[in-house]
């Protein structure tokens, strides 16, 4: 039941979060940059601006889609980034180019994180597995002194470690692409204030949406945690 408890408090806030980001995304993207450059300008611009001649940049479908692959060095824009000419979608490229720049300076954080990825992914297999466990058993084998239970336990407790740790690792990953982004574009007089308010705004809340993460990660790990050390107590 705590379990039950603490995922729908999360999917809760998360949700809200998501309503807020794209709210904002919209929102932002009726502020049309003077300059009349589209996100995949913008990139082109930040990328060059820091000596980058090594990543491409291609679009993706979807809607908040847009991402960085260090794996094959692309920064891939949503169709909405990469054609519109607005502080949203300046400030969703300039982001993801941020990633890049990490890359090519080889910053520790995003390194970390890329080698956490194959753990993360068997931790996410595992816990699914879980999910459905505790769903029809969860009852008898975690509260019960069963010793499948407790094997099981410290299995869900070490994939939780990795999941949380990614999850923390990719704060000050996502919150210095963000820092990146802004300053470049401040800086380089790519945008008006207005416009800069505006793409701030969104990375602000588009930053949000891993802090959830983490906090639900985090509560994921205490949860299971605590149940372990309930099952040695009796």
């Amino acid at each position: 039941m705590g379990y039950l408890i603490i995922g729908f408090v999360i999917m809760l806030v998360s949700m809200w979060v998501s309503n807020r980001l794209k709210n904002k995304f919209k929102f932002y993207s009726q502020v049309q940059l003077q300059n009349h450059m589209s996100g995949a300008e913008i990139a082109a611009k930040m990328l060059a601006d820091h000596g980058i001649t090594d990543v491409k940049i291609t679009h993706v479908q979807g809607e908040l889609t847009d991402h960085y692959n260090p794996v094959n060095k692309t920064v891939n824009l949503s169709e909405v980034v990469y054609h519109e000419r607005n502080a949203a979608a300046a400030a969703v490229a300039a982001h993801e180019c941020g990633h890049a720049v990490q890359h090519a300076e080889a910053y520790a954080m995003l390194g970390l994180r890329s080698k956490l990825v194959p753990m993360v992914n068997v931790s996410a297999t595992i816990m699914n597995f879980a999910n459905m466990i505790m769903l029809f058993a969860g009852g008898y084998l975690f509260y019960n002194n069963n010793p499948i239970g407790t094997t099981i336990l410290l299995v869900l407790i070490v994939a939780n470690v990795f999941l949380t740790l990614f999850a923390m690792i990719t704060l000050p990953v996502e919150f210095d692409a963000s820092n990146r982004a802004l300053a470049w574009m401040k800086n380089n007089n790519v945008v008006t204030s207005r416009e800069y308010d505006g793409a701030k705004d969104s990375l602000k809340w588009a930053a949000m949406t891993y802090v959830v993460a983490a906090m639900g990660a985090l509560a994921n790990l205490m949860y299971f945690i605590s149940i372990f050390l309930g099952r040695r107590d009796d």
